[in-house]
């Protein structure tokens, strides 16, 4: 006796929440697997943090160093998230013709930036957890709203995802690791992220100012350091970044 019927196949893609669910997870099973990538995301940023904050290197003005280090330390793991580990592996993923391939399958082209975007905010919480950890152990007093605390990473991730695809998309991939690297080492040193930009001439601190990281570090700074409100001025420069790279990226992306 047999049951017809019972096995009856039923081709078709999956529902998008969960190919973007699955993509979402192997791009993060992806990049936490890549030495190289953790390294630029976890290692470097805590071994500066602890660093920095033990031995007087720098002046970091008034207070304890690890007040100030701290909010500058998480600007740059969103920026090694969202810029420079995003541009770097997205830029070999479409030189290897993995993008290409992705966009014949039935996930959707902006499913996959959304699945990487996940990817991104999914670390960059990893980040946080792991950064904020070592900052209280040594002795960091953080004040302010947590809730402008997290539009500022938001809208932070934001303006340094759009970067970061843009270079990817539009450069070979040496050439991307190598700006992406570049960018990320001159960041570090004049984005505010470890030397105040108070140490800077007044006409290079009005155009550092401007940049994605000074307004992520600075306003973070205020908030979590000196106990700020909505730092309305740092978010409109990263929402006005966030917006440019964003449509550059969706303008000029090359899948091939």
């Amino acid at each position: 006796m047999t049951a017809t019927g019972t096995y009856t196949p039923r081709p078709g893609a999956a529902p998008l929440p969960r190919m973007i669910a699955a993509q979402a997870a192997l791009e993060t099973r992806m990049l936490l697997r890549n030495g190289e990538q953790l390294l630029l995301t976890v290692v470097i940023p805590t071994l500066l943090l602890v660093l920095f904050s033990t031995v007087d290197v720098v002046d970091t003005g008034a207070g304890e160093a690890v007040d100030f280090l701290t909010p500058g330390i998480l600007a740059l793991a969103v920026m090694s998230t969202a810029f420079t580990g995003q541009a770097i592996a997205t830029g070999f993923e479409r030189r290897y013709g993995v993008l290409k391939r992705l966009a014949t399958s039935p996930l959707p082209r902006w499913g996959l930036m959304t699945a990487k975007t996940a990817s991104v905010l999914v670390t960059e919480l990893l980040q946080v957890v792991l950064l904020t950890a070592v900052a209280f152990a040594l002795g960091w007093s953080p004040h302010g709203n947590p809730l402008a605390v997290l539009l500022l990473l938001v809208l932070g991730t934001a303006a340094f995802s759009g970067l970061g695809l843009l270079m990817a998309g539009t450069l070979k991939a040496e050439a991307t690791l190598a700006a992406a690297n570049l960018v990320f080492l001159l960041l570090l040193v004049g984005g505010g992220v470890i030397v105040p930009l108070e140490k800077f001439p007044q006409g290079a601190q009005d155009v550092l100012g401007l940049l994605p990281i000074s307004a992520l570090s600075d306003g973070l700074r205020d908030v979590l350091q000196h106990g700020a409100g909505t730092p309305w001025g740092d978010l409109g420069i990263l929402a006005v970044w966030a917006v440019a790279g964003l449509a550059a990226a969706g303008a000029f992306f090359r899948w091939e």
